[in-house]
């Protein structure tokens, strides 16, 4: 399936010592030898720390443990995991996944075979279309709030973009230090900047035919379903903020 290549996903962290299903990936990482995971701590106040630190002691040939001295959100834990892990030199392709499992271990293979089938694309991003022979469990007030963001966000981008926001993300290891250089503008839309970036880059002739958007076969939604009225009012300011940027 790898082809010998070595793949790594980020799996950033806060509070999850009850949530985390630490057999669950070490089930996996039998099964999967070239797959590693970099779980990075974003400063949790339970016992994460300590139950990522057993994990990595159970298989430290795969699992590593990054923990950052404070909580700086979601956006720069992945952030500082895909730097740490690109320093290595031994990853062919960097994601990142959510720790509660939203998008389950067993979607890695189809991002792999993907990649490995089409070596030319430079992000794989998982998508939440709900359809025939698909489990896709999602709240229905976050649907349609995701269908608005999304076709607002496709405007922005000039892209077809079905879905920005999914937790799940293959990025080529080639391109990851230009792209997460710098910190991101926004801690909760970070995935809209990444795809602003790519399409930022210089040396890409054509970078619409580089991003792949993969439909899940299964995804769970995980946690609260409410959506806060500041979420309402914070995130077309950020939307505004990343536009103003990138363009």
């Amino acid at each position: 399936m790898s082809d010998n290549l070595k793949f790594v996903f980020i799996i950033p962290c806060f509070n999850e010592e009850k949530r985390l299903n630490a057999e669950a990936f070490l089930e996996f990482c039998q099964t999967y030898p070239f797959v590693h995971f970099c779980f990075v701590d974003d400063g949790s106040r339970d016992g994460t720390a300590q139950l990522l630190e057993n994990l990595h002691k159970a298989n430290s040939m795969q699992i590593q443990f990054l923990q950052l001295p404070k909580n700086q959100g979601k956006a720069e834990a992945v952030r500082q995991g895909i730097l740490h892990t690109a320093k290595q030199r031994q990853f062919a392709y960097i994601g990142y996944l959510d720790a509660d499992l939203a998008t389950p271990l067993s979607e890695i293979p189809f991002f792999i075979d993907l990649v490995v089938q089409k070596p030319h694309l430079i992000l794989v991003a998982g998508s939440r279309i709900s359809r025939m022979g698909a489990s896709i469990e999602r709240y229905l007030f976050r649907h349609y709030f995701g269908r608005v963001f999304a076709t607002i966000v496709s405007a922005m981008l000039n892209l077809r973009f079905y879905d920005t926001q999914c937790g799940a993300k293959l990025i080529k290891s080639e391109i990851v230090e230009e792209i997460f250089k710098e910190s991101f503008i926004s801690p909760w839309l970070f995935d809209v900047e990444i795809v602003f970036r790519i399409m930022k880059m210089k040396d890409l002739e054509n970078p619409v035919t580089l991003i792949y958007e993969l439909p899940l076969n299964q995804w769970e939604e995980k946690g609260a379903s409410k959506i806060k009225l500041i979420d309402l009012i914070r995130i077309p300011i950020e939307l505004w903020r990343i536009g103003r940027k990138y363009r």
